[in-house]
């Protein structure tokens, strides 16, 4: 730990930049954790202010939930002999009692569960060095969670100094002051995205006071946990206005989605040309390149950036500016009016990026009463968007708010999101300015964890992504999927149910199966070639296919298709009436795991495990009692796989709207396959059990 007494470095030759800040290291990177001590640094050249600041912060905050510390007062009740002993021990013993007072604060802390803010040094630079010698030590990179410096500007830190009558302090030239600052702020921002702290420059101001007590009541508050439960309660809040009547919701990416404009990269363009020079990196860039990369302490952090960079006023002003300048797609224009017309359908944007840009946007629009913007940018709205958080909101709506859900986005930020919807599309801008990471992450997703989706390509001379096999592709403003979007679901628009009632092969294959005088071996085999009818003609087009080399007859090689993802399926046949057309759809898919189960528990965790679909296979459906259980239970091991219920009879009332339907209403990825749906409501017994006649028990009791 630094000690805060400027003078006792004095007695001490000042060497060169500490090592540490040369030598390439791994980066040690502790995110966040709600049961970790929130310790604050607050740093600034000498004469910046930070006592009289802390004693502020101390009055204004009291010491139930805070507790407020000075270095060199900690170091003075650490070491035997207090400072003066201190300041004239070797460097490396310095280190250490440094060291032991920084582990000490936050021992306090752990234990009493207040936040420390600690006042200290970061280097020490007399102005006949060529360079300055920070004092932090590997501890303090572990300890502190948050670093305010306090960037006052060099004059005012020069004329505080010659006019301490309290402190002894050197004569410094503004301009060496105006180097040593710049040293720590670059050196500081370096180092807390590599160690995992969050710091932010507080300048003066006349509400700098209320700045710094906003933060640091943000900072004891704040963790992954906390900021979720803003979001959701966003989401909520947005959904009121549907007034219960909500059956579906489109959820869509900002930046890049609904616009060719990333406006996260707008924003600092115009910093850059007010404040920075116009060579230097955008702010956002260099941090998500960093080894925090697009984690829940980047985007914190980057909301940091934005405090820092304008006060409210300002903020507002840049966002109206940035807004002026994106043109959203008139195709989502078009679709977002449409659904504006519907009481069954809303529309939310979960953006990663600036809510106030988007609000004005939407407003631009004319589509701000509709569409609800849930994204941060500023400590003041309490959450910041990740990847998590946006799928964790689309879990909620399926999950809680029982409702069907549509997903647009662009981008690797936007991939849970998607596989989690019931519908997804990834929307592909321009080539030069589409991500560059997307086609990887995309192939991947589709590959290895079970993505299904489709693509919008904008504007439609655009080039697609992949190929339009693995990723098909549809027009937003084409009437069959406008249609698709638009209509009524009912509230249990979640099951999609598929059948070949009318069919004639229906009529063909159901004939022995219905024949009382068909048993055992001659109906088991009924059963399986509906088994697999089912899985060629239905299963196929719920799962999707994909292609693979096979050796063609005439001596070359040749394009074959399988079930998408076939080893990642585990087919499950409910005994005993199940298994003979369970049989059938393994001949269909012999690449699948097949697993008997008598009991929901018999599906073992091992049976989902790096699984991507589980189909379900029962000879008939009639309350659907055994089948539900059999869903939750898979559910309950595995919340996002897909389920495919398979029968060759299901009862009708039961799956449009009765106990079957009204039970699965709330689980997403889930679709029911029967040869035919029937209006009768018997439950076999004895010589008409399916199971008996399968097996010939139908003369057991």
């Amino acid at each position: 730990m630094p000690t805060n007494s400027e003078n006792a470095s004095s007695s001490t030759p000042g060497p060169i930049a500490d090592p540490q800040l040369n030598q390439p290291t791994a980066p040690e990177i502790r995110f966040a954790s709600s049961d970790r001590a929130v310790v604050v640094g607050l740093y600034g050249v000498p004469g910046s202010g930070k006592t009289f600041l802390l004693n502020q912060l101390k009055q204004e905050l009291g010491q139930e939930h805070f507790a407020f510390y000075e270095g060199s007062k900690m170091i003075a009740t650490v070491v035997p002999g207090g400072l003066n002993t201190f300041q004239k021990l070797e460097e490396q013993e310095k280190v250490y009692w440094r060291q032991l007072a920084i582990n000490t604060i936050r021992k306090e802390c752990a234990n009493s569960g207040q936040v420390a803010v600690v006042a200290g040094h970061f280097m020490f630079w007399p102005e006949e060095d060529e360079a300055g010698r920070p004092v932090y030590t590997q501890n303090d990179l572990f300890t502190f969670t948050h670093i305010l410096y306090l960037n006052v500007p060099a004059e005012i830190v020069a004329q505080r100094r010659l006019d301490d009558t309290e402190r002894s302090r050197p004569s410094i030239s503004v301009t060496h002051l105006r180097r040593w600052q710049q040293a720590e702020k670059t050196q500081l921002r370096r180092l807390c995205r590599h160690h995992g702290i969050l710091f932010s420059l507080v300048s003066p101001h006349p509400m700098l006071l209320n700045k710094v007590l906003t933060l640091l009541r943000d900072f004891r508050h704040h963790t992954e946990k906390h900021n979720l439960s803003h979001a959701q309660n966003r989401l909520d809040e947005a959904l009121v206005a549907g007034q219960g009547q909500l059956e579906t919701v489109l959820v869509m990416d900002a930046d890049r989605t609904l616009a060719a404009e990333d406006t996260g990269t707008l924003f600092w363009k115009r910093v850059s040309n007010s404040q920075r020079s116009r060579d230097e990196e955008c702010p956002l860039k260099t941090l998500f390149s960093s080894p925090l990369g697009y984690s829940y302490t980047a985007f914190r952090q980057a909301a940091l950036l934005y405090e820092e960079t304008a006060d409210d006023q300002e903020f507002d002003a840049l966002c109206q500016d940035v807004a002026s300048a994106v043109t959203m797609y008139p195709e989502f224009v078009s679709l977002l009016q449409l659904v504006a017309e519907q009481k069954h359908i809303g529309a939310v944007v979960i953006t990663c990026g600036l809510r106030r840009v988007w609000d004005k946007v939407l407003e631009k629009e004319g589509l701000s009463k509709t569409v609800k913007v849930i994204g941060g940018g500023r400590i003041a709205d309490g959450f910041i968007v990740t990847a998590a958080v946006k799928a964790a909101l689309v879990a909620r709506l399926q999950d809680v708010h029982h409702m069907y859900v549509w997903a647009f986005g662009d981008s690797p930020l936007d991939l849970d999101m998607l596989s989690r919807a019931d519908q997804a599309i990834v929307v592909v801008g321009e080539e030069q300015a589409r991500s560059k990471t997307m086609d990887a992450a995309l192939m991947n997703a589709i590959d290895n964890n079970g993505l299904r989706a489709r693509q919008a390509v904008l504007p439609s001379n655009a080039s697609s992504r992949l190929d339009t096999t693995k990723l098909p592709m549809i027009q937003l403003k084409e009437h069959e999927f406008v249609d698709s979007v638009l209509c009524c679901r009912g509230r249990h628009a979640s099951i999609q149910v598929l059948h070949a009632t009318d069919r004639n092969t229906t009529k063909l294959l159901m004939t022995p199966m219905r024949d009382a005088t068909v048993a055992g071996p001659v109906l088991r085999e009924a059963h399986r070639r509906v088994g697999r009818y089912l899985a060629t003609e239905f299963l196929a087009d719920v799962i999707g296919v994909e292609e693979y080399p096979i050796p063609h007859v005439q001596g070359h090689h040749t394009s074959g298709y399988r079930l998408l993802h076939e080893q990642q399926t585990s087919i499950v046949a409910l005994m005993r009436g199940g298994e003979a057309m369970a049989l059938g759809v393994n001949d269909a898919f012999p690449l699948a795991m097949f697993v008997h189960a008598s009991r929901p528990d018999d599906i073992m965790p091992h049976h989902l495990q790096g699984q991507l679909t589980v189909v379900l296979v029962d000879s008939v459906v009639n309350s659907g009692k055994t089948v539900v259980q059999f869903v939750q239970h898979v559910r309950n091991l595995h919340a996002t796989i897909r389920i495919v219920v398979v029968a060759g009879v299901a009862q009708a009332q039961s799956v449009s709207g009765g106990s079957f339907a009204q039970a699965l209403a709330h689980h997403a990825k889930l679709s029911l396959v029967a040869l035919r749906l029937s209006d009768n409501k018997f439950t076999g017994k004895g010589t008409t059990d399916t199971g008996n006649r399968l097996f010939n028990t139908t003369h057991l009791p």
